[in-house]
């Protein structure tokens, strides 16, 4: 019963751990409503057209977004698995996409709550890194998968990075478990093993991230493995070298050597104080956690991201970037853990106020997000004016004229990254591609039908070299004009866009 004083009610002393409870439950709520809302400003269309081919060929799928017959880092067990149950079930793409993100979201928030239980058995600590996660990035908007900020969440639930960084969480736990039991057992070794492997097959970036944690468990765990240990944990390894060696789809050991992602990647090494600031917070958390053990985990973990992310920058691998969830994720757990069961009273006490004004202004910056999912008229007034990643416009018009398989020649960006989702390829692909030989052939001859100094012949070739069936213009932009008689309108769209059926090449 909560004391009072003078006739007014005094909050327990639990009352903020009900509180932060409390908002996590909201959260994962608002992620729910996200899971049905699918909203789309990023590479939702790419997951998409990966079980439409794998759907449509589930042996032979080729390349994802054009009519080429290549392998893709994006075929991995996961989605594999979905477009062999959607194809059983007769489930729609989407829907699948749908169940993916909701088995992505479950992951991610018992993974998080697994590996901070190995921690501390406080059990405020685990919505509080929930919250942590969701909101100690930056005041400046961000989105990337493999990233779980709110916002960059929302957009990317559906995203195999998702599933892959809930199954990293888990893999951490288990394997901190294990060694805590003297890493007895081989089968269990294994088992992670062959876990880490499917994590790196789903996503490669948060698999990297994955073999920095583990790297950093290994390294701390006390007391120290065994050479017995060690030899179990090679096993282990691998025996995960040889799952990634046997891949079908792709070739793994292929893609470090890929230079191309590097300059999409150059934003991750932007305005790094606005963008990530306020999990800098976390940093005195783990100078407390390694004066107490030099060993620490948590606190290896984030020297391992900051040095492959500080090399990265200095090398000029941009797409090394995408490691960085390895720092900023133990410095936002360690924060958790520390306010909620820390051992010194007076780094709490300093830390407890911090954290909540650093939440609130990480809520306030991503508090946008409840636009995908909420009308503006069901927003409160201060809230409608709060600034968000804007939604993509959709193509869905133009895929329903065009049959499956066909081949579409545009230029807008938007279309380039939506339209395969619904089964039709683009002659260009919208992202860069390591296994696409003539990418760059592709992006030059899209620039050439489309250049104001192209001819009718050029163009009517450069559609016949492709295949190109379908334009998708702007009406009055450049281009064979819609009323060409090599072209059929066939469907007109919102922002003036016109799709012509090529009927004379």
């Amino acid at each position: 019963m909560t004391p009072r004083a003078a006739g007014v009610l005094r909050p327990g002393p639990h009352a903020p751990h009900r509180a932060v409870a409390a908002c996590a439950l909201l959260l994962a709520a608002l992620l729910l409503l996200m899971v049905v809302r699918l909203p789309w400003a990023g590479d939702l269309g790419m997951h998409a057209a990966v079980l439409e081919r794998l759907r449509a060929d589930p042996l032979h799928p080729g390349n994802p977004l054009v009519h080429a017959d290549t392998s893709s880092p994006y075929y991995s067990p996961w989605t594999v698995l979905l477009a062999l149950s959607a194809s059983a079930a007769g489930w729609g793409t989407f829907t699948v996409l749908r169940l993916g993100g909701l088995a992505g979201l479950v992951l991610l928030g018992t993974g998080v709550g697994a590996f901070v239980r190995t921690f501390t058995r406080a059990w405020a600590a685990v919505p509080l890194a929930l919250l942590c996660v969701l909101f100690l990035d930056g005041v400046r908007l961000f989105a990337w998968s493999g990233f779980p900020g709110l916002v960059s969440l929302s957009l990317t639930l559906a995203y195999p990075s998702t599933l892959a960084l809930g199954l990293a969480f888990h893999l951490w736990a288990l394997l901190r478990k294990a060694l805590t039991g003297g890493g007895r057992g081989l089968s269990r070794l294994l088992a992670l093993g062959l876990l880490l492997a499917c994590v790196l097959l789903i996503h490669q970036f948060t698999g990297a991230v994955a073999v920095l944690g583990a790297a950093a468990i290994l390294l701390g765990a006390r007391p120290r493995p065994s050479a017995a240990v060690w030899v179990r944990v090679g096993a282990a390894a691998a025996l995960a070298a040889v799952v990634l060696a046997c891949w079908p789809y792709y070739s793994f050991f292929a893609l470090p050597g890929a230079g191309a992602l590097d300059d999409i990647h150059r934003p991750l090494y932007d305005h790094l104080a606005t963008k990530f600031g306020l999990a800098a917070l976390g940093v005195p958390a783990l100078a407390a956690r390694w004066r107490r053990d030099r060993r620490d985990p948590l606190v290896i973990f984030f020297g391992l991201g900051l040095l492959v992310f500080a090399a990265g920058g200095a090398l000029g691998h941009q797409a090394w970037g995408r490691i960085l969830p390895a720092a900023l994720l133990p410095a936002q757990l360690a924060l958790a853990v520390e306010v909620a069961d820390g051992a010194h009273r007076r780094l709490r006490a300093a830390l407890l106020p911090l954290t909540a004004a650093a939440l609130l202004a990480g809520a306030w910056t991503q508090a946008g997000a409840l636009t995908y999912v909420l009308r503006p008229a069901a927003l409160p007034p201060p809230l409608r004016t709060v600034h968000a990643i804007a939604l993509w416009p959709q193509f869905r018009w133009a895929a329903r004229a065009m049959p499956k398989g066909a081949t579409v020649m545009t230029d807008n960006y938007y279309a380039l990254r939506t339209i395969p989702a619904y089964g039709p390829y683009t002659v260009a692909p919208a992202y860069p591609d390591v296994f696409l030989r003539d990418e760059r052939h592709r992006r030059d001859a899209t620039r050439r039908y489309f250049s104001p100094a192209a001819s009718r012949a050029e163009r009517l070739g450069i559609l016949k070299e492709f295949g190109a069936r379908w334009v998708l213009q702007r009406n009055g932009g450049p281009g064979l004009p819609p009323d060409d008689p090599a072209l059929r309108k066939a469907a007109r769209g919102p922002g003036g866009f016109v799709l012509s059926e090529v009927v004379d090449r």
